[in-house]
């Protein structure tokens, strides 16, 4: 199948979307799909207000007609709602071809934490971006039941995977501070609500494994917590094989990735009760979910590292890309 893959995240950018995506066309590529990415690469940008790391493209609607109908698509998938996402989808609409989409970021809340605007409107434009879609990707049960709630249809099932060659618990350390080491990983922002973990009370060390544009306001704020920036491959497995609890202060996420090979890694997880833990840990005996971050953490140390890490061998992404295939829908 030739599946043009529609994305307003991609390299360099490194978050949740761009490695699921890229997981999901290294799985199906070996096995005779061919992709196209349709990424701000491709176009002129501009830096997003408030995130100057995210390009945004410029007007890509521009010759867009003219690079689909090279490609010759056998299904067109959308994944974020950005410039990219609007005009793809605006084309299919159009021509009325169908397409799918998937529901990586809560937006109307990153957008809320970020502007003096209402959640409702935010909701209010990402159900009119997803209403044409023929299905609606979404990683998560809890997340599935919200979307029900909001409006939205066509919802479908698409779980994601973890690396657990890469993400172990014998990778050799990679810092060496006082214990215990509590840490997060991911995307130093405001809507990560990483100043929740910054904020507790606990003995040993807090790491920060992670890069964005709240970094340089928290670690004046922090001068005790480690800030070790962004890592990748071997060397971001030697960070989480150094941590004792993970903390994930997040309340935005739809999945969180960094849950997942945390786990992998032997990490047990405190975090609040709210799509994404829920889903991964709840129930599992893997981690600590609670109001009360600081409580959820100091509860989490006590579990079992192993125990953890055989709850992160059930998620493949392998399973993971086959879902997303079978989710997809054929042009006619």
């Amino acid at each position: 199948m030739r599946i043009l893959l529609a994305s307003d995240a991609w390299y360099p950018q490194i978050n949740g979307v761009v490695r699921t995506l890229n997981r999901v066309r290294e799985e199906l590529e070996p096995q005779g799909d061919v992709f196209e990415v349709l990424a701000p690469h491709l176009f002129k940008t501009l830096p997003c207000p408030t995130y100057l790391e995210i390009p945004l493209a410029i007007l890509p609607s521009l010759g867009l007609k003219k690079r689909i109908d090279a490609f010759a698509p056998d299904a067109i998938h959308i994944a974020t709602e950005g410039p990219i996402g609007v005009a793809v989808r605006n084309y299919c609409v159009k021509r009325r071809l169908p397409f799918t989409t998937s529901y990586h970021t809560r937006f109307p809340e990153y957008l809320a934490a970020r502007a003096p605007v209402s959640p409702d409107l935010g909701y209010r434009f990402m159900r009119w971006f997803h209403r044409p879609s023929a299905a609606v990707m979404v990683a998560t049960q809890s997340m599935r039941q919200e979307l029900e709630s909001r409006g939205f249809e066509r919802l479908v099932d698409w779980t994601r995977g973890v690396d657990t060659t890469l993400f172990r618990p014998e990778a050799t350390p990679a810092l060496d501070l006082p214990r215990p080491i509590y840490m997060y990983v991911g995307r130093v922002a405001v809507e990560k609500n990483i100043q929740a973990f910054l904020d507790l009370k606990l003995d040993g060390s807090k790491v920060v494994v992670g890069d964005g544009p709240q970094r340089a306001e928290l670690e004046a704020a922090f001068p005790d917590v480690h800030f070790v920036g962004a890592k990748q491959g071997e060397d971001l497995a030697a960070h989480y094989a150094s941590g004792d609890v993970f903390v994930f202060p997040s309340r935005t996420d739809t999945f969180g990735l960094v849950v997942l090979e945390a786990l992998a890694s032997g990490m047990p997880v405190a975090a609040y009760p709210v799509p994404g833990p829920l889903d991964i840990v709840d129930g599992a005996g893997v981690g600590v979910l609670s109001e009360d971050l600081g409580s959820a953490t100091r509860e989490a140390i006590k579990i079992d590292r192993g125990h953890c890490r055989e709850h992160a061998l059930k998620f493949s992404w392998a399973h993971c890309a086959q879902m997303f295939r079978e989710n997809l829908h054929r042009l006619v």
